[in-house]
């Protein structure tokens, strides 16, 4: 058996036939890369390991393993009892024996280090779910723990891009993952999907913030159909040279990737421009990483509320619950025509319901051995394209630890806002009044994650009056020169409410926006909140009822900036922004 992929054999005169260790709590062989000296053991294993020990000097046995060389997996014993298994005991073996037998008294004191392995129970879920969290963006929030044995050989699996931009693996502050599925035909498996001849786009974009503190985190769903403007991005050619791809306006959002020789570096500068948030790192897979990974981790549950029977993802399901992978887990994900609206909305909805699903798969007991460990490993780093900031295993198992705190009931999946494109309605256009009260939200690192609820019977929304009704008057009290002016014009055009006036100047200034409203205005308030992206804090509703042709007061203060941007970060979802909890079980496409 060759050393490729062992991490370490060759190294520090190590034998490659030592590193399979007899592991006698599980009656299994076990590899270990880390030699001798390197891994200490615990005091109880310390005790074991020099019983063991006398053991063998009892029977005449050097510090050298003579059991044969397992050739599978959960081989057991140690050896036949009539010695045909028994490796020779002369050459290497021999050799490696007389050099070490004056080590014997000291390996019964201390025991072999390198021969132990810690007990399944600290190496099962844990290092399984670690390795699987440090692969794929979601699966990231999903666990903690170790695979070292594995280093090399995922080295070897990991696929990276220079973007033109190297963070380190951790960070202080929050983490922004962007995480991009290309809908690419090259690569193994990839060949019956996507359009003939395409070199890829930014088929699925959600981007990952993970809070400062590490107790939440929020996804958030970018439509591959939105028009929105791509910036120019330099670009890493095969030669080394740098080649700058110029921008466009008014493109899809998903030729930020692949077209006119765009890389994730372009997608990444296109979601910095649209959210405002600064990004750490990138993710790209394929249509085979949903195949490899969800046939590793033994399918993925999902859920139809009705029968789907979808000709061009070619998914067949009943009603109910079942349980998907490869091919299978595929056509899920991208089926769209036969669920919901039938547009890409309503397979994103599907995506995080599918998503949410393997999370909650690999933070159960299902990955407590080291052999499912190994799979879902090997599936995930090779379906992976990172950025060189976390190019390395190393790198990988680092910024997973830094995540691993993010519980699953704290992951929320959300959509970008998006409304019909009047001019093509094959598309979509940003939802700039709930979209950047959401973008504000994510940036002041508010958590999407539901609140606890009160006590006492709470209030619905209250319903917002239509344009035509909005009766305001617009005063600049602290914002820019012209702000009332500007925001009068936006509210007349923009949301066609014609009742806006221009009331000129406050008499006073204010540090913070505030519109004033009586009781019966409360839906005109509503709507005006929504928006301007009002905070409850700018909203004063008086104790008396305003009179027929009342107009509401809009003070503009300090904090204003721009008509339709949002005063300040909301600390609760904005209204109308389609979201899911990770940990909610009850999810099923409709």
């Amino acid at each position: 058996m060759d050393a490729q992929g062992r991490g370490r054999a060759g190294d520090n005169n190590v034998d490659p036939a030592d590193q399979w260790v007899f592991d006698p709590d599980t009656g299994n062989y076990e590899l270990r890369l880390d030699p001798a000296g390197q891994a200490a053991a615990r005091p109880s294993d310390r005790n074991a390991a020099g019983r063991r020990a006398a053991r063998k000097r009892d029977a005449g046995v050097g510090d050298t393993d003579t059991r044969p060389l397992p050739t599978q997996r959960g081989r057991q014993g140690e050896g036949t009892a009539d010695g045909d298994d028994e490796r020779p005991a002369g050459g290497r073996a021999a050799r490696r024996a007389a050099a070490n037998r004056t080590a014997t008294a000291t390996a019964a004191e201390a025991g072999p280090a390198s021969r132990r392995k810690r007990k399944p129970k600290k190496s099962g879920k844990k290092r399984a779910l670690h390795w699987t969290a440090g692969v794929v963006g979601f699966v990231l929030v999903a666990g903690c723990g170790a695979g070292y044995f594995i280093y090399q050989q995922l080295d070897g699996n990991i696929s990276k891009v220079d973007v033109g931009v190297e963070n380190d693996a951790v960070s202080d502050g929050p983490v922004n993952l962007l995480i991009i599925g290309t809908d690419s035909r090259s690569g193994k498996g990839n060949g019956g999907y996507g359009d003939a001849g395409s070199v890829g786009h930014a088929d699925t974009t959600i981007l990952m913030h993970i809070s400062k503190d590490r107790t939440n985190a929020t996804a958030m769903s970018i439509p591959r159909d939105m028009i929105t403007d791509i910036p120019s991005c330099p670009t890493k050619q095969k030669d080394g040279s740098t080649k700058n791809i110029p921008g466009e306006q008014g493109v899809r959002f998903n030729t930020s990737l692949g077209q006119e020789g765009r890389d994730p570096g372009c997608t990444w500068r296109t979601v910095e421009k649209m959210t405002g948030l600064k990004i750490n790192h990138f993710m790209m897979a394929d249509f085979n990483a949903v195949k490899e990974l969800s046939n590793a981790v033994d399918g993925v549950e999902v859920c139809a509320a009705k029968d789907i029977n979808d000709p061009k993802s070619h998914l067949k399901l009943k009603a109910g619950r079942h349980v998907v992978k490869g091919e299978q887990a595929l056509a899920f994900v991208r089926t769209r025509h036969t669920v919901g609206f039938g547009s890409d909305l309503s397979r994103i909805e599907l995506q995080q319901q599918f998503l949410s699903s393997l999370i909650r798969k690999l933070k159960s007991s299902a990955f407590s051995s080291p052999g499912k460990l190994y799979d879902v490993s090997q599936a995930a780093t090779k379906a992976l394209t990172v950025d060189t900031g976390i190019g390395t295993a190393s790198k990988l198992l680092d910024f997973g630890t830094d995540l691993k705190k993010v519980d699953i009931d704290k992951v929320t999946f959300a959509t970008v806002p998006v409304l019909d494109n009047p001019d093509d309605p094959a598309t979509v256009i940003l939802d700039k009044p709930k979209a950047d009260p959401l973008f504000a939200m994510v940036r002041a690192d508010h958590t999407l994650a539901k609140g606890k609820k009160g006590k006492g019977k709470k209030s619905g929304p209250v319903k917002k009056a239509p344009p035509e009704r909005v009766r305001v008057d617009v005063s600049n009290g602290g914002g820019p020169i012209g702000s009332a002016q500007e925001t009068v014009d936006w509210l007349q055009n923009s949301k066609g409410a014609k009742l806006s006036t221009n009331a000129g100047n406050a008499p006073s200034k204010l540090a913070a926006t505030r519109l004033e409203y009586g009781p019966n205005q409360a839906d005109q308030a509503a709507a005006l909140a929504d928006w301007m992206g009002l905070p409850k804090s700018a909203l004063k509703k008086s104790s008396q009822n305003a009179g027929d042709r009342e107009p509401m007061k809009l003070v503009l203060g300090k904090d204003f900036k721009a008509p339709g941007s949002p005063i300040e970060a909301p600390t609760e979802t904005p209204d109308g922004v389609q979201n899911v909890n990770a940990d909610d079980k009850n999810v099923c496409a409709k």
